[in-house]
């Protein structure tokens, strides 16, 4: 019975002499399964560790990347398709009207608005304070003393008598339009205001139960309905703000107004009643270019863009009344 201790104690003793050994694993606690994350996450992150690159320990099954991008905030794992949707969208509105050199941009209410550059900014300028001194100095006197001797219904005479005549640029614009509907409104029209509105000093074809509106259609309009592109914008001494295409456009429509052919042998005759139309024409609307230039920080760049949405619209309305919503008014020119 005495040797059954002394057989304990020394098949007892050795184990506790273990436990100060480096390489003992048995006095060491059980390790807990949430200890991992414990330890990473009351840890302060390292010096120069990237975030993004840092294991997750919370073992979601994600990749690294994706689960810190789900952890801040930031959505969905990057796609590169994904992460180039807004440069692809606008790559293809430039591409859109590329070919019409016309930079096009979104605006909040969705609505496009349209610019082309101006590398002639100087010229232009300088013809701008031209025309506009012009304005003031010679065609604005002369169109209030016009205006002062001619009654109003006189006046807007005239302006239908011109307006009849120039028939044959809207009605050609549109057929080169394939505008067959509008080729034959201005057709009806023209008769109708010729025989009943007296060689068309009245517009009897603008009444409602008659509705021929006018086809405002030009040459510079057909170009950009067949993909030619405005350029870069020109101001031009006397003809005012324009573009190599609505240039090209002009000449065109000058062999298409009768007017040119009148007097053909006298090129003052002919003159004198482009300039009274214009006269005529300013004597209606005297006030409008004021006030846009009164209501503009910068006139020029008012009346620039102004013009080149105008442009942009018709074309897009194929010079037909442009909605409401997306029409802009002709800007007045000095």
């Amino acid at each position: 019975m005495r040797l059954f201790p002394c057989l304990i104690l020394l098949a007892v003793f050795p184990f506790p002499g273990c436990a100060h050994s480096p390489d003992a694993v048995c006095s060491l606690p059980a390790a807990s399964p949430h200890s991992a994350e414990v330890a990473v996450v009351s840890s302060p992150e390292p010096i120069g560790l990237d975030p993004a690159k840092a294991p997750l320990a919370s073992g979601n099954g994600g990749s690294d990347g994706e689960a810190t991008g789900a952890k801040e905030g930031t959505g969905a794992p990057s796609d590169p398709a994904a992460s180039s949707g807004t440069s692809a969208s606008s790559d293809s509105a430039s591409a859109d009207y590329g070919d019409n050199v016309d930079v096009v941009e979104e605006e909040a209410g969705g609505a496009a608005k349209a610019g082309i550059p101006d590398p002639l900014e100087p010229f232009n300028r300088a013809m701008f304070h031209f025309n506009d001194k012009l304005y003031f100095w010679v065609l604005k006197p002369v169109a209030q003393g016009y205006k002062a001797v001619v009654p109003e219904v006189a006046r807007v005479g005239v302006k239908n008598f011109f307006t009849n005549i120039a028939f044959p640029v809207r009605f050609v614009n549109c057929l080169l339009q394939a505008n067959i509907g509008g080729a034959a409104r201005e057709l009806g029209r023209f008769a109708l205001n010729t025989v009943g509105g007296f060689g068309g000093l009245f517009d009897p074809a603008s009444h409602p139960d008659v509705d021929l509106a006018k086809q405002d259609e030009d040459f510079g309009q057909t170009l950009g309905v067949y993909g030619v592109g405005q350029g870069f914008y020109i101001n031009w001494p006397v003809l005012g703000p324009s573009s190599p295409r609505d240039t090209l456009g002009f000449v065109g429509d000058f062999f298409l107004y009768p007017i040119t052919y009148y007097y053909s042998d006298s090129w003052v005759v002919s003159g004198a009643l482009r300039g009274g139309e214009k006269v005529n024409d300013v004597s209606l609307r005297i006030g409008d270019y004021e006030s846009l230039k009164e209501a503009a920080i910068d006139p020029y760049v008012a009346i620039r863009d102004a013009y080149v949405q105008y442009r942009f619209n018709k074309v897009k309305d194929k010079g037909g009344s442009p909605p409401p919503s997306e029409g802009v008014e002709k800007p007045p020119r000095p």
